[in-house]
């Protein structure tokens, strides 16, 4: 996790990220960084090992928070670093910060495909991808920033295989990250499907998930636009599963759809409210989730 220095809303992002609303108050950094503690200190407190490391201010990186769009770590020892849409997001790869988690964690080989950037093509990470990765599947719905090309050169680079869709808002405009639309647990899948307009991706979808055990909790555009689809599964350090997502997402789910969570994970939740609002990114995205081996 990457603690904001100088936290706002970025102008180049809110072009295509409908997710994202300027807040007029005056110290957004400061409400960013008191979530941001708070969301640590929850995480801490059940059990999950984080890193955590400082952005800074030069150069400037309003969206340093959130990091699993750079960078994805592989039980295999991989790193992958991805092509990013937004300018002053490219500047959010540090090499420092794979230095410092390769002190704790086996790092192996670095996979470099920012270079597509050059020919505007980009894929943000696991906000580009949802992973299963028990089963190495890759869900992914086509955006600007989510590039079929770029997605093929990630599953020919870690034998993952591709489930690409079309999803949408509600007024149809193509929705930017695949990871506020669905998440993929070991034993279940979170999936607004009403915005997968096209009925045979719809069915691909639910085909792909059904095949690997998943069951499916379904829900609403109002649902996901209060984040409730990005939401990461978890284990501390005496293996509990946990279901990690926002104050705002958790108070959209109905009873039912809480009960068949818990089925699988203790929920956790934290107030996000400000990054939220500005980032238009959730709690999720404010996890690059390091699977990679352990060192002795």
């Amino acid at each position: 996790m990457i603690r904001p220095v100088d936290f706002k809303f970025n102008e180049q992002t809110a072009g295509n990220n409908k997710f994202q609303i300027a807040s007029a108050d005056a110290d957004v950094q400061q409400q960013a960084l008191a979530e941001f503690d708070g969301f640590v200190n929850l995480l801490r407190t059940n059990g999950v090992d984080v890193t955590v490391i400082d952005d800074t201010l030069e150069p400037s990186t309003p969206d340093s928070i959130f990091p699993n769009n750079w960078v994805s770590f592989h039980d295999d020892g991989e790193v992958i670093l991805y092509p990013m849409f937004s300018e002053n997001r490219r500047a959010e790869r540090r090499e420092d910060i794979i230095h410092t988690v390769s002190e704790h964690f086996k790092v192996g080989k670095v996979t470099d495909l920012s270079t597509d950037e050059a020919q505007d093509i980009f894929l943000e990470g696991t906000g580009s991808l949802v992973l299963d990765r028990d089963n190495k599947i890759a869900y992914a719905c086509i955006s600007i920033r989510t590039n079929e090309i770029a997605l093929n050169k990630f599953c020919k680079a870690t034998g993952y295989t591709p489930i690409v869709f079309n999803a949408g808002d509600f007024s149809g405009f193509p929705i930017y990250h695949t990871n506020v639309m669905m998440c993929v647990g070991d034993k279940f899948a979170v999936v607004c499907f009403e915005s997968i307009a096209d009925v045979n991706e719809q069915e691909t979808v639910k085909t792909s998930l059904k095949s690997h055990q998943k069951e499916l909790i379904e829900i609403n555009y109002d649902q996901m636009n209060r984040f409730a689809g990005n939401m990461l599964q978890v284990k501390n350090d005496v293996g509990e599963s946990l279901l990690v997502m926002s104050e705002q997402a958790y108070l959209s789910l109905d009873k039912n759809q809480i009960s068949s969570l818990e089925k699988y994970c203790k929920i956790i939740y934290a107030p996000l409210y400000t990054i939220e609002k500005n980032g238009g990114g959730s709690a999720r995205c404010m996890l690059a989730e390091v699977h990679l081996p352990l060192k002795n």
